[in-house]
């Protein structure tokens, strides 16, 4: 690569926990003879996303090449946030072949794109192309797709209701918004579920769009990197609900901060995330736990009612050993009193 061509990045959005970290870290081990940086947006003030993936940093992809944003939306603070961390990174000496963008999983792709636009990087930077992660048995089971029989019944009945689910919204905008859709964890929904999230994405997707079935994150990078999209200048092929506002927020969406005392057993944990899952309609659950008696951290990532922890490192010992973790459902799900309540007296060890 030379000075004076365009650095290529690549925007990898999807839904709350369709698996960007682990499609991201799987890049990171196989970058394909390039050297890769990447920026990771989350959503709540606990890196756990960042922080995974700096624990897998590679001599192609070193801790100092990822870098993190944790207020939101890049899109909402371009010139404070995101055109900054661009120029940090096009500044590394050796400078990176290629950069990764995680956004936030209620992220809305396309004002992203627009950001792109700015004078300060357009001359140096291009969007090879925007790659959506879609949970396979989570589109089979329609969650993010609108009953359109019933939402015709209903505007029937009352012409200022809004047919759309903030859910359904966002899926839709980052399917519109593709060039590649990778549909992950098809193992889970089996064959027919496959079949009927194919359907489902062929259905909102505004042009034919490549669909790749993609397992624990393992894809060639020469599938999805090196696309030469040039995004920025395609924008009006990438249609949104939102091509109309002056601009957007996420008021729809909230997330908390929980603090946790030391867990006398994950089971109890695991069990309650479950509960506020069905019952609270949590739609996501992310961070860190303390369990007494064992000397490694627990990470925990829950999608739904969908709970998976594992110990991810030592506690250092400057560490408090105390847990935190993000909680993120729609803005009228969040009830701060019920989910700490939930949580927190499944926290204490025995006696």
């Amino acid at each position: 690569m030379t000075d004076l061509s365009k650095l290529p990045v690549t925007v990898i959005t999807g839904f709350l926990g369709s698996g960007k970290t682990t499609l991201i870290r799987h890049l990171m081990q196989n970058p394909g003879g390039r050297r890769l940086a990447v920026v990771v947006n989350e959503f709540g003030d606990v890196g756990v996303d960042g922080e995974i993936l700096k624990s897998c940093a590679i001599p192609d992809c070193p801790e100092e090449n990822i870098l993190e944003l944790a207020n939101g939306c890049i899109c909402c603070t371009v010139a404070d946030d995101f055109i900054p961390t661009i120029q940090a990174l096009m500044a590394l000496d050796p400078r990176p072949d290629h950069i990764l963008i995680e956004t936030s999983g209620l992220a809305l792709p396309k004002p992203l794109l627009k950001a792109f636009d700015w004078p300060d990087i357009r001359s140096k930077i291009t969007v090879d192309g925007v790659i959506a992660l879609a949970d396979a048995e989570a589109v089979a089971a329609g969650r993010f797709a609108p009953d359109v029989a019933r939402v015709d019944a209903q505007r029937l009945a009352d012409d200022s209701l809004d047919h759309e689910t903030p859910l359904s919204e966002v899926f839709e905008d980052q399917i519109a918004c593709a060039d590649i859709v990778l549909l992950t964890k098809p193992d889970l929904a089996g064959p027919g579920g496959v079949a009927k999230a194919k359907e489902i994405i062929a259905a909102e997707a505004p042009r034919p769009l490549p669909v790749i079935e993609v397992a624990e994150g393992a894809v060639d990078p020469r599938v999805i990197l090196g696309l030469e999209a040039a995004a920025e200048d395609d924008m009006d092929a990438r249609p949104s609900h939102h091509d109309d506002a002056a601009d957007h927020d996420h008021e729809d969406f909230d997330s908390i901060v929980v603090d946790l005392p030391e867990l006398a057993d994950p089971r109890d944990l695991v069990a309650a995330i479950e509960r506020l899952a069905t019952e609270r309609n949590i739609l996501r659950v992310k961070g860190y736990a303390a369990v007494a008696g064992k000397p490694m951290r627990l990470l925990v990532q829950a999608v739904g009612a969908r709970v998976r922890h594992q110990f991810d490192r030592p506690w250092k010992p400057d560490e408090a050993r105390q847990g935190r973790l993000v909680v993120i459902a729609e803005h009228d799900d969040i009830d701060r009193a019920v989910i700490e309540a939930a949580l927190r007296p499944q926290t204490q060890p025995a006696e």
